[in-house]
């Protein structure tokens, strides 16, 4: 009888200590994918390879590397297959990368309505091959994928089994949105809405991941996110970003429909895109619930 009565305990404490692990592991994970790509682009740039190749070779490191960590982790410590942590064989539903076009083109496109000017500097092929395949490879594949990996692959899965979907949505979103402060000299009210916003896009990526089960969904969408928006082609803001092809420079200095210092993706504009395409995923989620308990 004390055996029996001591089991849901032990089983309880092995589930808290899995999660927690999994959790400093994720963050662990993130710094060596992050350091592994840093010293491939150093070594490349230090053997005189242009700016535009090693931005391709380091984001494909960073993405890849990330990706085998995972996978081990989950197959050889965890005991699971990856795709009972939403990790199944690379596959993207037409719609999500539908979506991951429409959102950051149409939160663009608002602003481009705004008072503003277009400015750029003169550079040359090789500088714009490499703001391009910076915003492409590093800002796209690597982080984008790496940090689906991570957060709406382990981390939220994790969370889900041990405290039940909506903290494992929530915990691992504002985890997420901390690390876009750490080590930043931003105001409180620039930390408090990035805090905002990144909690918010990170529920959002967290309902596309589970409406398709797949990370894969949400590494498209986020992808696709950094690219247009922070990439090197042409981005929007208050002042001339120095790593993009052109910018389009905003008259408005209203902090809450510039993001303040962050940029955009903190704005309210870009907010109510995240909670709109949540919507849409909470929809489709609960639509694909009552057609499994009708069929």
């Amino acid at each position: 009888m004390f055996q029996k009565s001591g089991m849901p305990g032990m089983e309880i404490g092995m589930k808290t200590g899995k999660m927690i692990l999994t959790i400093v592991v994720s963050v662990v994970f993130l710094l060596l994918a992050e350091l592994a790509q840093e010293l491939a682009m150093g070594l490349l740039s230090m053997a005189g390879v242009p700016a535009w190749l090693y931005h391709i070779a380091g984001g494909l490191i960073y993405a890849v590397l990330a990706y085998i960590l995972v996978w081990l982790f989950c197959t050889k410590y965890l005991k699971e297959e990856p795709a009972a942590f939403c990790i199944p064989k690379c596959r993207i539903q037409l719609k999500w990368a539908v979506a991951a076009v429409l959102l950051p083109v149409l939160v663009s496109a608002v602003y481009l309505l705004f008072p503003g000017s277009y400015e750029s500097r003169p550079l040359d092929t090789g500088i714009k091959l490499a703001f391009v395949t910076r915003g492409i490879f590093l800002a796209g594949v690597g982080a984008g994928v790496v940090e689906e990996l991570l957060f709406r692959g382990l981390l939220m899965n994790v969370v889900i089994k041990k405290c039940g979907k909506a903290v494992g949505i929530l915990a691992p979103s504002v985890l997420f949105a901390s690390l876009h402060i750490i080590g930043m000299d931003f105001s409180l009210l620039s930390c408090v809405q990035v805090m905002a916003a990144g909690t918010m896009v990170g529920v959002m990526f967290s309902l596309i991941t589970l409406e398709g089960r797949s990370v894969w969904n949400s590494a498209i969408v986020h992808g696709v996110w950094n690219m247009i928006i922070i990439g090197g082609g042409l981005t929007v803001g208050t002042e001339l970003n120095e790593y993009s092809v052109s910018s389009y420079v905003l008259e408005t200095r209203a902090f809450l429909l510039t993001g303040g210092e962050f940029g955009i993706e903190s704005s309210v504009i870009a907010i109510m895109g995240y909670i709109v395409v949540s919507l849409a995923a909470v929809w489709m989620i609960r639509r694909r619930g009552r057609q499994e308990q009708n069929g």
